[in-house]
Formats: C-alpha cells, sequence, structure tokens
C-alpha cells in the first residue's frame, strides 16, 4: 500500500507484503510496546481484520493474527491484556473513515489460508542476547543457550542443590509462560523427554502454553492444554519464578517469545505441504470499483491528498 496510519502510541505502514508496526516511547506507551519498538507482521501472518468502537471517543483497528504464526502471541497464549495487544491501533473516532477504509484494504490482501493454523512462525521473534530478573535467579539466553542463575535469598533449597542451569535450545521441547500479573506467575522449559512435540505450535503437546487465564474461574482457555500445578515451579530447576517486580511482561515475554522461536527452529520440520499463492490472480472488477469510490470519498473528505489519491488509483487500475 505504501501508505501510514497513524494512531495512539503506534503508527501502521502499509508495505507490499507487510505491515510494519512502530510502537512510540512515550511514558504513557506500554512497556510492552517500549521493549518491543516495532514489528513487521506480513499479511500472510493474519487472519482477520475488525473495526470497532473503543474508548473515550476512540475507534480500534485490530488485526488478528493466526494460530501459530507470532512466536510472541503463542508464548502468551491469551494472558496479555488489552492495552498491551500488539496488534490493536487505537484512533481517534474522527478517523473512524479512514481506518474503515485501510480495515478493508487489509482484508484483501489476507492468505487464502487465513483461516488455518500457519505450520512455521511467519512473525520475527524478539532477538537475543536477552536476561532478566525473576523473583529466585537471573534469566539469561545468547541465542542457542538459556541459563538460570539462582539468588541466594529467594531461590528454594531444592534449586540451591541442583545449582545453576543451562540448558541448549536443542534440549527443549517448548515453553510454559505464566504471565506475572496473575497469582504464581512463572517462565518453565520444557525438556524434549517431558512431553511429545507439536509440531504445529514448536512446544510440547503437553506442556507448552499453560494456562492463559482467560477461562472459567481464570482457568486454562477452554480447550487448551492442561499442565502441572503452577506450585511446582518452585522446586523445579528448569523454571524461574516471577513476582512484584521481578520478570515483569515487557521483559519476560519477549524472552519466553525468542527462546520458543529458537526451539521451533531447532526441531525437525513437519512434512512439507503444496505452496499457496497469497492474492494470486486478478482482484474482482465490482471490488476495485467499490474501492475507488470509497477511496474518492476519503479524498473529498480531505483525508486522502490528491498525490494519494492518484497514485492509489492507479494502483488498483492495475489489478484488473
Amino acid at each position: 500500500m505504501g501508505d501510514v496510519l497513524a494512531g495512539i502510541h503506534a503508527t501502521w505502514e502499509f508495505d507490499t507484503d507487510s505491515v510494519l508496526i512502530r510502537f512510540e516511547r512515550g511514558i504513557r506507551t506500554p512497556k510492552l510496546f517500549q521493549s518491543l519498538r516495532e514489528r513487521r507482521i506480513p499479511y500472510a501472518a493474519l487472519s482477520s481484520v475488525s473495526l470497532t468502537p473503543g474508548k473515550r471517543g476512540t475507534v480500534v483497528l485490530r488485526a488478528v493474527p493466526r494460530a501459530g504464526a507470532d512466536p510472541l502471541v503463542e508464548a502468551a497464549s491469551g494472558q496479555l491484556k488489552e492495552g498491551c495487544d500488539p496488534y490493536r491501533l487505537v484512533l481517534p473516532a474522527e478517523r473512524e473513515v479512514l481506518a474503515e477504509y485501510y480495515a478493508d484494504e487489509l482484508r484483501a490482501l489476507l492468505d487464502p489460508a487465513s483461516g488455518e493454523s500457519a505450520d512455521r512462525f511467519l512473525v520475527a521473534a524478539p532477538e537475543a542476547p536477552m536476561h532478566f530478573k525473576a523473583y529466585d535467579g537471573r534469566a539469561s539466553f545468547d541465542g542457542e543457550r538459556i541459563s538460570f542463575r539462582w539468588s541466594w535469598t529467594g531461590a528454594s533449597s531444592a534449586k540451591w542443590k541442583a545449582g545453576d542451569q543451562s540448558f541448549r535450545v536443542s534440549e527443549l521441547a517448548g515453553i510454559v509462560w505464566r504471565s506475572p500479573e496473575a497469582l504464581d506467575g512463572y517462565l518453565r522449559l520444557v525438556p524434549r523427554a517431558a512431553a511429545p512435540v507439536d509440531h504445529r505450535t514448536g512446544g510440547s503437546l503437553g506442556d507448552l502454553h499453560g494456562p492463559g487465564g482467560c477461562g472459567p474461574d481464570g482457568g486454562p482457555p477452554a480447550g487448551g492444554p492442561a499442565e502441572p500445578p503452577a506450585a511446582t515451579a518452585d522446586q523445579d530447576p528448569a523454571a524461574v519464578l516471577f513476582g512484584l517486580g521481578y520478570g515483569p511482561v515487557h521483559e519476560s515475554l519477549p524472552f519466553a517469545a525468542a527462546v520458543l522461536e529458537s526451539v521451533r527452529r531447532t526441531q525437525p520440520a513437519p512434512a512439507a505441504s503444496a505452496p499457496v499463492l497469497v492474492n494470486a490472480g486478478r482482484r474482482d472488477p465490482a471490488d476495485i470499483a467499490e474501492r475507488i469510490h470509497h477511496l474518492g470519498e476519503l479524498h473529498q473528505a480531505g483525508l486522502v491528498t490528491d498525490a494519494e489519491y492518484s497514485a492509489k488509483k492507479a494502483q488498483l487500475l492495475a489489478e484488473l
């Protein structure tokens, strides 16, 4: 598209095959956004797009990622608060018409297989090296190895007896991240021997994601995988505990996503499927005509400049 849509806390820059989300770094911007800085989201990684009324005179443009396409979303497993959702763009209500235009444009670019789970991660994970301070130790990741160094003030006797831990990515089946904003939050590494591997998600079938905090009574989401009781994380040398000020979301979640992506990359690839062509063939002329009409309305309303109108109209006509 080559266009830019600026919202509250973020700006979306639309490219030919992806949208680049740049997050602001102001004091009111969620710390997770500041930590991520920017993310490039291929259109093939999206399943749907919605536009809904927001709070206090705003509208919300939201792109919904495909299952299995984004390691950050997979690691979070539904535990992020609405205001920390990196796929939401909040705009003033007066820009609703413009937001609706971009929502329609995005829907037209969705992959034909957008309703299906992705067979690999399509969105890049945060880059290593990374580290954060947990309640009972320090966690670090250099891209190949995850290390836990226990704190003498917080670690259990079981962890002290086990000693500091180091895990190669190739030794792991997956991870479990339980948000520090929930009770008994933690990050647990799942060794390959602990459970069979689910190649669709890059983690273990029984213990990859952990409870999402969005099911009945705060339990795991409906249909989600079960996992051992959270209390065992205190005794598990393959886990670090979170707490007030320890392992905050903006530090521990990108860490978990980076580990998960590396784990997925080291696992044997599933059987290759036939390639899917994205947006193959020409667009429906009626659809093109409707979009040009909508573009003209934006131009008349002063939301699109003469140059932008001419360029976009030429682009749409070229798709016939």
